[in-house]
């Protein structure tokens, strides 16, 4: 017995002699307000599938916290004199998960797959490309049916991002081969994705965890609660009910930005069924609705007032932000009038929302508001994947949906409101809309571009298939031994750099 203990003691001795990281391999807790849907960045369209991504998959291009262009897997790139032809240099050092080497081949497949794919919602962010050529191994040259001022920004997101060649004839989304900093490990729906270290990685040095372990947490007090017992590292969409609390936690630090993009309702004008009523039929219900909202109160009770109000697709600050459309005054009794003109007294509709506790409790408002001017809410809650499925099938009459935003202008409205655009779930359609977004493509000049965007939002400020409410801001929480932690308006985690003091 007492050569067992010797012989369990000297054991003990010898692990605790061993180093911490050959231990407990260090592990970096990220909480999400929702479960991502699928891991496939052809196809995925969620805010939090993108912060997956961040660590998944490497991309051509990238964006600073200032919005300027910054190269990942492209080094450089240049237009043609005639805005036809872009032509960008490539890594010679990536590697995908798999092992093989990253090349321009392995680009012009992921491209090619993005814009053609039946299901790709990346094909109307890549509708200007008409062919793509590999003059060697690290030059690929896109040749563009027309001038896109928009092209490089697409980049910067999952329309740039690679998946290793071999992979893309599987189920990606169920095994995602990327070229990122992390390879996948394992994904329990509705509870966690997990990420292990990519070694091999070309800027491997720069990512101080061994694993990341996204976990979806719905619920925003019960999230902060599992970040407050050291159970998350740090945690995205802060509730803004919860800010003042966080902040004075010595245990956590908050950080915060103006997000690039909206939150507001789409409304099905014409996507089945489901669009047979007043709502979608109607603008002038439409704009009764919008009117019956009071903006700047939605604000104070569900956001403490940390959200600001708008009425377009463009964030505050933006330069194709238009004075032409300020956000209106609550005017219920111009509401109740536009209900009467279109023949009715009250209307009835179906809101969607996703459910979680300030989704809810933004439906109830709305609800009640809505009440007042003479149009019964009745809301219908879900986890997210489902409510976007339901979206894109429609199978919805509303929908309380945002946009996490992009940095070109393009980004947060073309592909929702034209006739083929991959987002636009309530398939509104209107031919001089389509005509100006088109055309706003080609247009570099600020002035020039913003004259369609004006042009464009004053049919869609008319007939409103989407009711635009605020704009977000992005709180973060984290322990506050994680360092490194770099803000971005585009709201993303970004794993470079990030360490526990």
């Amino acid at each position: 017995m007492k050569l067992l203990t010797t012989l369990a003691s000297a054991g003990l001795l010898a692990l605790a002699a061993l180093p911490v990281a050959a231990q407990t391999p260090s592990t970096l807790r990220v909480g999400l307000q929702e479960d991502p849907d699928m891991l496939d960045p052809h196809k995925a369209r969620t805010f939090v599938g993108r912060i997956v991504f961040k660590g998944l998959c490497d991309k051509l291009l990238d964006i600073t916290p200032e919005l300027k262009l910054v190269p990942r897997l492209a080094t450089e790139w240049s237009f043609s004199a005639d805005g036809l032809t872009l032509t960008m240099k490539l890594r010679t050092d990536a590697k995908f998960h798999d092992g093989d080497v990253f090349n321009a081949e392995a680009a012009k497949a992921n491209l090619e797959r993005a814009r053609t794919l039946p299901d790709s919602l990346r094909k109307s962010e890549l509708a200007s490309v008409d062919s793509i050529e590999t003059p060697d191994a690290s030059t690929i040259v896109l040749k563009l049916k027309r001038p896109d001022a928009t092209l490089l920004a697409q980049l910067t997101d999952r329309a740039g991002m690679m998946l290793a060649p071999k992979s893309l004839s599987g189920d990606v989304a169920a095994k995602p081969v990327c070229s990122g900093p992390y390879k996948f490990v394992e994904r329990v729906q509705n509870d966690r994705i997990v990420l292990e270290k990519f070694k091999e990685h070309w800027e491997a040095a720069n990512y101080h965890f061994d694993r990341i372990i996204y976990r979806s947490i719905p619920d925003t007090t019960v999230r902060l609660a599992n970040l407050r017992a050291g159970e998350l590292d740090i945690l995205e969409r802060l509730a803004p009910t919860d800010v003042k609390s966080a902040q004075a936690d010595k245990a956590l630090k908050v950080a915060s930005t103006a997000n690039l993009g909206y939150q507001g309702i789409t409304i099905n004008t014409n996507n089945g069924e489901a669009a047979n009523q007043p709502m979608g039929k109607d603008k002038r219900v439409r704009q009764a609705l919008s009117l019956s909202i009071d903006r700047k109160v939605l604000s104070q009770v569900v956001f403490e007032g940390l959200y600001e109000p708008m009425v377009q697709p463009f964030n505050p600050g933006n330069p194709y932000l238009s004075a032409e459309f300020p956000v209106p005054a609550r005017d219920v009794a111009k509401a109740k009038a536009l209900l009467k003109e279109a023949g009715l007294s009250k209307v009835s509709v179906e809101l969607f929302v996703t459910n979680n506790p300030v989704d809810a409790q933004l439906g109830q408002v709305i609800q009640a508001m809505a009440q007042e001017a003479g149009i019964d809410v009745q809301i219908r809650s879900t986890e997210f994947a489902s409510q976007l499925r339901d979206q894109q099938q429609g199978k919805f009459q509303m929908s309380r949906i945002g946009w996490s935003g992009r940095i070109d202008p393009d980004g947060n409205i073309h592909q929702f409101v034209t006739t083929k655009g991959n987002q636009n779930d309530g398939k509104y359609s209107n031919a001089e809309v389509d005509r100006l977004l088109d055309e706003a493509r080609t247009v570099y000049d600020v002035a020039e571009r913003k004259k369609r965007y004006d042009a464009a939002q004053k049919i869609l400020q008319d007939e409103l298939p989407i009711i635009y409410l605020y704009n977000q801001t992005v709180f973060f929480a984290m322990r506050a031994n994680l360092q490194g932690f770099v803000i971005n308006p585009d709201g993303m985690i970004r794993l470079s750099g990030l360490k526990r003091q």
